[in-house]
């Protein structure tokens, strides 16, 4: 999904005390099984599934992966399978052409480069394909354990709408989020986000007398 943050910049509010942060944490972990939603079996795949994921739903890319994935693991798998299988088997999903060239182009990245290997740091990570800070950030958090915050959409939404961490793009409130974060929270805070604004602070129509934030939540145009 596209990510505001290309709109002229604005005037930001305040952030949630530390307190309040703090609680906001407590809370949404203590309703959140921080796990992803996406499907995959090891760290390549799983680098594939959130390329595929973009702008399209995470139940769309599981129901085309759930095909292959149990037979091409690695870089030399989706290289020997080629670009006109790989578009046939995504092509109920969104962008699947241009999907379907990033991917062959990162396996063969990764084949020349690093050894058929997923890197595990940043600036490796985003010299491939079709990968971006926030499909490298999903990659290292989900993948590798790093304590970091992709934010997409829906965590742009939450962080701005809560007060988290308001900012005007996806990478401000990525690193607003990696430095007010409470540590204890901060490896899940991802998922913790992502969930909650994928279920409950939706876009449109937000479920706020389901919310569990609610009286922790400044956003008075939606109560």
């Amino acid at each position: 999904m596209a990510i505001p943050g290309s709109s002229p910049k604005k005037a930001l509010p305040r952030p949630l005390s530390q307190r309040d942060t703090q609680e906001l944490f407590r809370r949404l972990a203590a309703v959140i099984d921080p796990k992803p939603e996406l499907e995959f079996g090891n760290v390549f795949q799983l680098l594939v599934a959130v390329v595929l994921s973009a702008q399209a739903t995470d139940r769309s890319v599981n129901q085309a992966t759930r095909a292959f994935f149990p037979q091409r693991k690695t870089p030399r798998d989706f290289l020997a399978w080629g670009e006109e299988a790989l578009q046939e088997a995504t092509r109920t999903i969104g962008l699947y052409r241009n999907k379907s060239r990033s991917i062959l182009g990162l396996c063969q990245k990764l084949e020349e480069e690093f050894g058929g290997e997923v890197p595990r740091d940043l600036a490796s990570l985003m010299s491939l394909p079709g990968v971006g800070m926030k499909t490298a950030k999903v990659v290292l958090n989900v993948g590798f354990g790093v304590p970091v915050v992709a934010v997409d959409t829906h965590i742009f939404r939450v962080a701005n709408r809560t007060r988290l961490a308001p900012a005007n793009t996806p990478e401000e409130v990525s690193a607003l989020l990696e430095k007010r974060t409470p540590k204890a929270y901060l490896p899940q805070a991802h998922h913790y986000l992502l969930l909650h604004g994928r279920y409950v602070c939706t876009a449109r129509n937000p479920r706020c007398h389901h919310c569990p934030l609610a009286d922790l939540c400044p956003a008075k145009e939606l109560s």
